[in-house]
């Protein structure tokens, strides 16, 4: 699959200024250079609610679509969305960039909200493809929070799940010990920054109580968060029923789409034993790429400012598009493990 093992570029040794070169940097690829048509998409559980992307046409002849999910507080805007998209437009694919419910520019189609295990959201925009996508080799790739959605949801899926391919990068595959290993002292400035994030987020929203209003504003942590706004708000007993029930990681044996697992040791956010605890082969559809270094979705690599993932990603889709998808083994084989 890749025979350039992960390796930081400089200036951005040590996994806090990979975690944050996007931010301190505001890099952010432009995507002018390809036609770009928004998209929205019915949601399926009553609310009214709807989803809305941006997809840009690579005009490439042997295209595939690529649907890419941001992670919590971002959206189709996100540098890592953008940068991405950019690397797979280059290599003639299609990209949609999916706004979750309530995030970013879809934030006025929505009262609701995204969360680690809104699965159905997925579904729905996969089922209400267009035309000429919705006949194309698709692949996701997902992010962060967003990655925990994808692998959730191609395990509920199972060998009915259409994409021929798909990508994680950093995902929170327990969400209670993800949470509580990111409200180590260490990682106040974390905190701090995407609490405030969260709170913005929604409180621009509309159809907040005023118990919601005054929660948001005063909890100090991710985890009272979600204890007194996300768990109450979709039907969860509390913020530990939230994380058990919406958690990737228990499912992940469910998965039978080929799928690259990029995590890095060095993730300050999300604690590496989470990856060491997956019986990777027990499952062939798995291909784990597993770095020393790298933070969390940083991997900024020597040789290329395109992030190290989304060059793998799309070798990855490349390879699996003239494959039967059904048919995981002989490229989990071919696959080489990072160090």
């Amino acid at each position: 699959m890749t025979d350039q093992p992960f390796t930081p570029r400089a200036p951005w040794w040590g996994p806090h200024l990979q975690t944050v070169r996007n931010l301190l940097l505001g890099d952010m690829a432009d995507l002018s250079r390809w036609p770009a048509t928004r998209l929205t998409f019915a949601t399926s559980d009553g609310s009214g609610d709807r989803l809305a992307g941006t997809l840009n046409r690579s005009g490439g002849s042997n295209a595939c679509l690529v649907i890419l999910v941001h992670g919590l507080t971002g959206c189709e805007d996100s540098a890592y969305m953008l940068a991405t998209a950019a690397h797979l437009l280059e290599r003639g694919h299609h990209v949609l960039r999916l706004n979750m419910r309530g995030a970013g520019p879809a934030r006025p189609l929505s009262r609701q909200y995204y969360h680690a295990g809104r699965t159905d959201d997925l579904r729905d925009v996969i089922a209400q493809l267009p035309g000429d996508l919705g006949a194309s080799p698709m692949a996701i790739g997902g992010f962060s929070l967003g990655a925990n959605v994808m692998l959730k949801y191609l395990a509920e899926g199972g060998t009915s799940a259409r994409p021929v391919a798909a990508a994680s990068v950093s995902a929170p595959i327990d969400l209670s010990i993800a949470a509580y290993h990111f409200h180590r002292p260490a990682n106040w400035p974390y905190r701090r920054w995407l609490l405030s994030r969260m709170r913005d987020e929604v409180l621009r929203g509309e159809g907040l109580s005023p118990r919601e209003r005054a929660h948001i504003e005063t909890v100090g942590s991710i985890v009272a968060f979600d204890e007194y706004f996300t768990a109450p708000r979709n039907g969860f007993a509390g913020a530990e029923d939230y994380y058990r029930q919406c958690s990737a990681g228990p499912h992940l044996a469910g998965i039978k789409v080929p799928t690259l697992v990029i995590h890095a040791n060095d993730d300050p956010w999300i604690p590496n034993a989470l990856y060491e605890s997956v019986a990777w082969e027990t499952n062939d559809c798995l291909v784990p790429l597993l770095t020393e270094r790298g933070g969390h979705v940083g991997f900024h690599g020597t040789g290329s400012k395109v992030p190290w993932y989304a060059s793998v990603f799309a070798d990855f889709i490349e390879g699996r598009a003239a494959r039967d998808s059904g048919k995981c083994q002989s490229m989990a084989r071919a696959a080489s493990m990072a160090k």
